[in-house]
């Protein structure tokens, strides 16, 4: 057996590092396949770049693509944290360990050849990258914005001597369910006392400060989250292309207090789990057209993006009256099923999601650690 390393260097080994998991999952059911033009910008014009160092090597194990893995230095994290780290992402791989094993070395040596000291993933390149390891729910749909392995992974990377750093969750909701009747009393009652306002989500694509506002709260609402790195301007111009465009009214809200500023905000989409499949990684000739019918036809799941509260109003209660907007929409809508984006299992904010009587733990994501 034959195991070879290489250094993703031209367009076509970039291709091949892309399409890997395509071929790899080709006949696993639960495999959503990223988009290719998606996956090829965030890897070489991701604005994230600007602050970061990457590389990418695929295994070749007896002539053929094996597996694929990233490592990247994120200055800005190192800087925030004041730490010496790097990460791995982009780590997928025949359920061969001896190739797993090659890729990792390739990673921790290059990663001590830059002075790090200890390794953690798989991460994206930054927060709203894809990230942490399923180690529970296997048999579960990942979203279209979030990893998928099989459980193998969890063996690999263990064997290799990573450790948990920290899990994310995420639960299933039923709902069609609503929410206790005392919940939209208290969200009436904090609308009229602060004197907040729902804001017009079509003034929010129109409007440039109000875009960066929101993404700024968001900033504020997750800055003590462990690994948080907070979004430059550069970054928020960028998501704000796509994120604003596809939000919804039927399943997003924003309120605003009276002078203007965002104090909450709830952005979900339909799910798009499906309509990747069918695209199959591209957007051209009908990916996008599958894409754009879940986003504006009917749907059975949604999920749920960003949800949070400024740092002024996070200790008022106000995320009541996103739960209170939302439990309505839903049913009003005929969602049957809700799924929460990846939370850090010691947030404490977890405990809003104990409102729905009906839920279950759905995914289990853990980011591994080791020493250099």
């Amino acid at each position: 057996m034959s195991i070879d390393i290489k250094e993703v260097t031209t367009r076509r080994e970039l291709r091949d590092f892309i399409k890997f998991p395509h071929w790899l999952f080709r006949n696993d059911p639960l495999y959503v396949p990223a988009l290719d033009f998606d996956e090829r910008h965030t890897l070489t014009s991701s604005p994230i770049l600007d602050y970061s160092e990457i590389k990418m090597w695929l295994a070749y194990k007896d002539g053929q693509i094996a597996g694929r893995i990233a490592c990247i230095i994120n200055n800005r994290y190192n800087e925030l944290y004041d730490r010496k780290r790097a990460r791995f992402g982009w780590w997928d791989v025949i359920n061969d360990y001896d190739v797993a094993e090659s890729l990792f070395d390739k990673a921790c040596d290059w990663a001590r050849s830059m002075g790090m000291t200890r390794i953690h993933g798989p991460l994206g390149l930054n927060t709203m990258g894809k990230q942490g390891l399923v180690v529970y729910g296997f048999d579960a749909q990942p979203q279209s914005s979030n990893l998928y392995n099989p459980e193998y992974y969890k063996e690999f990377v263990e064997r290799y001597g990573f450790e948990k750093e920290l899990d994310w969750v995420q639960y299933k909701l039923n709902a069609s369910q609503g929410v206790p009747e005392k919940l939209h009393r208290l969200s009436d009652m904090l609308m009229e006392k602060h004197n907040l306002k729902y804001l017009d989500i079509k003034s929010l694509k129109a409007s440039s400060p109000t875009v960066r506002d929101f993404f700024y709260k968001f900033n504020e609402a997750f800055s003590t989250v462990e690994n948080f790195i907070p979004f430059t301007d550069k970054e928020i111009a960028k998501m704000a292309k796509f994120y604003i465009k596809i939000i919804d009214p039927r399943y997003s809200c924003i309120v605003v207090d009276d002078s203007g500023e965002i104090a909450t905000f709830a952005v979900c989409i339909p799910s798009l789990a499906e309509a990747y499949k069918k695209a199959k990684g591209k957007v051209f000739p009908f990916g996008w057209f599958h894409i754009i019918k879940a986003l504006k036809g009917k749907c059975e799941t949604i999920d749920l993006m960003m949800l949070g509260a400024s740092e002024k109003w996070n200790s008022k209660g106000v995320s009541a009256i996103f739960h209170s907007y939302l439990a309505t929409s839903f049913k009003n809508n005929r969602i049957r099923y809700a799924i929460t984006n990846p939370q850090i299992e010691t947030n404490n904010a977890l405990n809003v999601w104990d409102r729905y009587s009906e839920k279950e733990l759905y995914i289990r994501r853990r980011c591994y650690i080791k020493d250099l």
